[in-house]
Order: C-alpha cells, then structure tokens, then sequence
C-alpha cells in the first residue's frame, strides 16, 4: 500500500534530507587515497549523533554499519572496512538518516584520487540517468517511465542497469511501496500522485548487469568484477514538480 505523505510530513522529511545531503558534503571533503570505508563510517555515525539524528541502517535486518561503503566491483551494500582506499578506487557511500522518526535514504559514488577515464564515464552516466529519472518523477507518469528514461540512456551509453536492486517509497519506514526499477517499459506501472515520497537510485555497471552476493550475505558484486556505481535521492512528489528531498 503506498503511503501518502502531507506537506507537512514532507517538511519533516527535508529536514533529514538536509542533515544527509550535509553530511555527503563532508564526506566528498575527506574521502582520498589513504582512509578506510570503516573511518568513513565512523565519521558518519559522530555527524549525525552531533544531530540528534540516527544511522538508520544500522541494525535494520541485522546489519552491522551506519553505510553501505561499496568499492570498485561492489554495486551495494558493501561493508565499511579497515582496508585502506586507493588512488584510482571508486566508492559509493550509502546511507538512510532518521530525524524523529522521518527517514531520507541517498547513495552518492566518489572517486578516490585520480581515477581512469571509464570510471569517470561511469560515475558521470549514473549521476545524469539519476536526474533523467527524476525529470519523469510527475503527477500523471507511471512508474514505467521513470525506469524506462534512466534504461535507455544508459544504454546508450554502452552501461547496464542493475535489474536485482530497485528504488522504493520511504517515509517512516525504510521501504515502503511502490516500488521503482530502473529498467522497463514506458506508461506501466503505478501512476504517480501527489504526496508520494519515492527514492530513485540507479546502479549502474560498466559489464553485464548481473550480480553475486558475498559470504556476509549482503555486499553484492559485478558477475564480471568490473566496475559498479549508484548516485541516489530521496524525492516527493508534488503537483508542481519533483522535490529532491536530499538535493545537495
């Protein structure tokens, strides 16, 4: 069942949306070669106490963190780690913040250092199919032409989309309906209506689209060990357009 959110639950929302999209801001300052995942996350769980703010993730289904930190061929749900990140590494930074009980959820993919012409074609593709989505994300459209917009032009680009992880409503709880792929076709699916609060995040690979999933029962990686990249809002729906709750 889809929740309908008020304006003022919205606004409740955008204030956890502000307190994530701030903290992504610091991250992208500290993340170089030489610091690892796990100081990442130790960084993002201080942020957000200073806050009053909670690391939802952590000990949803038993997972262990307050980020998905997932690097290179990880596509999601990587564990933070003690490993150092290198020059030339890439990693996407998940993370859903809950202020008074209203959640806001954005994944965001940096480079580390200087980093190869493919990966930078990489993050740059997967941000812009992002936005494309958004652009679909109307009063009226059906959630088909969100997924077909961000399918197509990453496609084009020579990309695949992940078929296994899909956007999701949120509101105060972490996965809500309807759900939200970023592949298919256009005018199927829910139509969108005003007060829905949905995140759109595309993972986007550089080989095939298929993945496998590690021991830990979490991380998924590439089938091909080739690189994987996520960039992630949280937005509602409003007569007059899409608000990106977690807008940077």
């Amino acid at each position: 069942m889809v929740i309908i959110k008020t304006r003022e639950e919205i606004e409740k929302m955008q204030q956890a949306g502000k307190i994530l999209s701030d903290c992504h801001k610091e991250i992208a300052k500290i993340i170089k070669p030489g610091i690892s995942t796990l100081e990442i996350d130790q960084f993002v769980e201080a942020f957000l106490k200073k806050r009053n703010a909670i690391p939802e993730q952590k000990g949803y289904q038993g997972y262990p963190y307050a980020i998905c930190a997932s690097v290179n061929d990880e596509i999601c749900h990587g564990f933070p780690r003690k490993e150092l990140l290198k020059d030339g590494d890439i990693v996407t930074v998940d993370m859903v913040v809950n202020l008074d009980g209203w959640l806001a959820d954005s994944a965001w993919s940096y480079a580390v250092g200087n980093i190869s012409d493919e990966a930078k074609k990489l993050l740059d593709v997967t941000k812009k199919a992002l936005y494309i989505g958004i652009e679909k994300a109307v009063v009226g459209n059906r959630i088909g032409d969100i997924s077909h917009a961000i399918q197509t032009y990453v496609e084009s680009e020579g990309f695949s989309v992940v078929r296994d992880f899909v956007g999701h409503g949120i509101g105060k709880d972490m996965h809500e309906d309807p759900q939200v792929p970023h592949f298919g076709r256009p005018g199927r699916g829910l139509r969108l209506m005003e007060g829905m609060v949905l995140t759109i995040e595309p993972m986007v690979n550089i080989g095939t689209y298929g993945c496998k999933i590690d021991d830990n029962q979490w991380t998924a990686r590439t089938l091909d060990g080739k690189l994987s990249a996520q960039y992630e809002h949280t937005l509602a729906i409003t007569k007059d357009g899409p608000i990106i709750i977690t807008e940077q």
